[in-house]
C-alpha cells in the first residue's frame, strides 16, 4: 500500500526590507552610505486669493446688504404688502387683528400705462380715505378695508334695507348681496340708509361687510379709483383663506 502524508502548505509572507541609499560618487572615492537622521514632511503653503478678488467678494456682500431692504420697499409699495384688521366693519368675512395680504401689482400697472384701476364687483379692497372726522372718526384719514359694490356708470338704489344696482348689463336691477358668491347664506345683512347716486366714470361705491357698523360709501359717498391701494388676495391669520 502507498501511504501519502501531506504537509502542511507553506505560509506566504511579506517582509518588507531595508535598502541602502548609494550617493554618486567620484570614481576615486568609495560610495558612501545616506546619512541617517528624522525628517518631517511639511505640506505646500495655501494658496491665497489675489487681493483683487477679495476686494469684490467684499464689495459684492456689501452690495446684497445695500439691495435687499431697498427690495423690500419697492415690493411694499408696488407689488403687496401686509395689514392688519383693525374695527368690526367687515365681519363676518374679516374679523378684528386679521392679517391680511393684499395685491398692488395692478394698480401700478396701471399708473404705469396711465389707466383707471378699476377693481371688480365684489372684490375687497385697501382704499384711502380723508375728512373722516367729519363723520366722527377720531383720525381724519385712514386706510379703510371695503367692498366694492357699485362700479363706474352704475346708478345705485338703497331702499327697504337693500342695495339695487341698475347699468346697461342690468336694466331692471339686481342686488349684488343676493346673487355674488360673497352673499351666500344671507351672509351680508339688510343694508341702512337710503339713496339714489349714480356712479361717475372714475368712482367706485363701497361698502363694509357689516353693514350695521360700517363708515362707508353710504355716508362719505362713492370714492375715486384712484383712491384705492389694492386688492384683498389672501388672509394668513388666523385662519388662512383666498379671497
Amino acid at each position: 500500500m502507498l501511504n501519502v502524508y501531506l504537509t502542511n502548505a507553506p505560509r506566504c509572507f511579506v517582509k518588507a526590507q531595508r535598502y541602502r541609499i548609494v550617493m554618486p560618487v567620484n570614481n576615486d572615492t568609495q560610495p558612501q552610505s545616506a546619512p541617517t537622521g528624522n525628517y518631517s514632511a511639511t505640506a505646500p503653503p495655501t494658496p491665497t486669493r489675489p487681493r483683487h478678488h477679495r476686494i469684490l467678494s467684499t464689495f459684492s456682500t456689501i452690495g446684497v446688504l445695500l439691495l435687499a431692504p431697498i427690495i423690500a420697499v419697492l415690493l411694499t409699495a408696488f407689488v403687496f404688502q401686509s395689514y392688519q384688521v383693525d374695527g368690526p366693519s367687515m365681519q363676518n368675512t374679516l374679523h378684528n387683528n386679521d392679517r391680511l395680504i393684499v395685491w398692488k401689482l395692478p394698480r401700478t400697472l396701471a399708473r404705469i400705462t396711465d389707466h383707471a384701476y378699476v377693481p371688480n364687483r365684489g372684490d375687497i379692497v385697501i382704499l384711502t380715505e380723508s375728512g373722516l372726522s367729519n363723520y366722527g372718526d377720531v383720525q381724519d384719514t385712514k386706510q379703510l378695508v371695503k367692498r366694492v359694490i357699485g362700479l363706474p356708470g352704475d346708478h345705485i338704489v338703497i331702499k327697504n334695507g337693500a342695495i339695487t344696482v341698475y347699468n346697461q348689463t342690468h336694466p331692471n336691477g339686481f342686488n349684488p348681496d343676493k346673487t355674488l358668491p360673497y352673499g351666500d347664506n344671507g351672509a351680508i345683512p339688510e343694508t341702512d340708509n337710503n339713496l339714489d347716486v349714480t356712479i361717475g366714470s372714475d368712482q367706485v361705491f363701497v361698502c363694509g361687510d357689516n353693514r350695521g357698523d360700517s363708515l362707508d360709501s353710504r355716508i362719505f359717498g362713492p370714492i375715486k379709483t384712484s383712491q384705492v391701494i389694492g386688492k384683498l388676495v389672501f388672509r394668513i391669520y388666523p385662519t388662512p383663506a383666498k379671497f
